[in-house]
Order: C-alpha cells, then structure tokens, then sequence
C-alpha cells in the first residue's frame, strides 16, 4: 500500500512539474529575430506569413535579418504597408504621394527608364524603401552603402544623398516582386533593363527607420 501511495506521489510530482513547465513555455513570446539562427531567420522569411495574404514577393536580395528585426519591433506599420498594398488597386493609382498612416506613405511615379551610364546611386538615412513596380520592368542596382562614394552631400529635407559605386548587383524588377532596401544600401532604380527604355509604372513605400 505505502509502495502504491509513494508511486502515486511521484506521478503527481511529475505531472505538477511539466503543467509549471508548460505554462511557463505558453506564456514567453517568440525570441526576437536578432537572437535567431540563420535557418530560423531563412524559414520565417520562406514562409511569407508577415505578408497576410500579399500576393507579391519579397526579392531574395533582402537584406533578411534587417527586415526580421524591423518587422518585429515596427510590426503595426509593416502590417498597414502590407495591407494596402494588398487591398489596392495599384494599377488605378495616379502619380503623387500617398498617405498609410501616421508613419508610412508612398510616392507613384510614371517614366521612362534611364541609361545606367547617366544614373547614380542614392542611399536614405531616415526611411526604409520598398519598389514596387506596377507596370513596365527596370533594373535596380544593389551596393554596400560604405562603397559609395558622395557626389551630392545628403539632403536632409529630401532625404537622400547621391553617389557612384565601383561594384553592384543588378536586379531584375517586375511586378511580382518587391524591393525592401535598408539605409546600408545604396542603390540605382528606374534603369532600363535591356535595350529599350521603357514606361514603368512604378509605387516606392517609405517606412521610417524609427
């Protein structure tokens, strides 16, 4: 009898320590992406699941745990950014500037893509890029922001600053991909991609980096 009352007070020790460690698991939240594994950072940004429902996809090139980090800590406007451009018609939208919310807006533009020898590379401090090609295609160039070298200091009302890379990446853009670019990178959009200029119809969202 006293073997069966031992056994059972055992059983019940147990049973209370996983219920505690249970409950301790269910209530810490999800470790911010800084502290993730670059297969955890890769599966969270394979899944797309920060897109609700967005049919357009993230370019590969995004700079991932720049965007993992961001997401998380500014998630309300990301999910506003996201949400408009998924209940927007964005072939109807005319050129100008466009409000979000208290934090993000977009600017849509119409033109027609530049030779590359004339273009220079551009980098923002105050606001993360998204481009977004509606209609038409263009090249955007990618470059660590250190390898630019200022041609045009930064314009602080603008935003924006101009330079010349000595390498980069050139990126096809369509519709059905988006460009997330970092203030760490400079980068050269509205390039012709191929041999014709083209008319492209094109939205860039802004998302303050505070």
């Amino acid at each position: 009898m006293k073997s069966i009352k031992n056994t059972y007070m055992k059983s019940l020790i147990k049973m209370s320590v996983l219920l505690v460690l249970f409950g301790i698991t269910q209530c810490q939240s999800p470790s911010h992406p800084s502290k993730w594994s670059d297969r955890e950072l890769n599966e969270w940004f394979e899944s797309g699941k920060y897109l609700n429902g967005l049919k357009i996809l993230p370019d590969p090139s995004t700079v991932r745990r720049s965007f993992a980090e961001h997401y998380y800590d500014h998630k309300e406007v990301w999910d506003n950014v996201f949400a408009f451009l998924k209940n927007t018609d964005l072939t109807g939208l005319s050129s100008g500037r466009i409000e979000i919310d208290d934090h993000a807006y977009a600017t849509v533009s119409e033109y027609f893509t530049k030779d590359r020898e004339i273009t220079l590379f551009e980098a923002h401090k105050i606001y993360i890029d998204i481009h977004c090609v509606i209609s038409g295609k263009e090249s955007i160039d990618l470059a660590p922001l250190e390898s630019m070298t200022v041609t045009n200091p930064y314009h602080s009302e603008r935003d924006i600053e101009f330079g010349t890379v000595p390498e980069f990446t050139a990126l096809k853009a369509t519709s059905d991909r988006f460009f997330i670019v970092f203030p760490s990178d400079a980068h050269r959009p509205s390039v012709r991609d191929g041999n014709d200029s083209i008319l492209t119809h094109k939205i860039v969202v802004k998302i303050p980096v505070q």
